[in-house]
């Protein structure tokens, strides 16, 4: 298998019990993920894009982590999910929207 250039992970606040009930996905973290890979094809970017159980930091969601650059993002939505995508292109973060070191 090859790897991909880019993972891209969505918190969409599943817990252990199973239920979506967190604060990324309320705040429409499943729509992101179709919305992230849909752009990410259209850019060429070689990206895999998964959702995740909890980040354990909803007071920042909905959340958006980038690996390998480790490039975690708070309070996403398309406009900024657009940004982020460009920066990536040019191997670049957009650090306004960094939630992390």
């Amino acid at each position: 298998m090859k790897k991909p250039e880019f993972h891209i992970l969505v918190c969409n606040s599943y817990r252990v019990s199973g239920d979506a009930q967190g604060y990324c996905n309320k705040n429409g973290a499943t729509d992101f993920v179709q919305y992230i890979s849909e752009e990410c094809a259209d850019r060429g970017l070689d990206a895999t894009v998964s959702t995740t159980a909890c980040l354990n930091v909803c007071s920042q969601g909905s959340v958006m982590v980038v690996h390998p650059q480790n490039f975690w993002y708070g309070a996403i939505n398309e406009e900024k999910i657009d940004e982020i995508l460009d920066a990536l292109e040019e191997g670049k973060s957009v650090a306004e929207y960094l939630i992390a070191d």
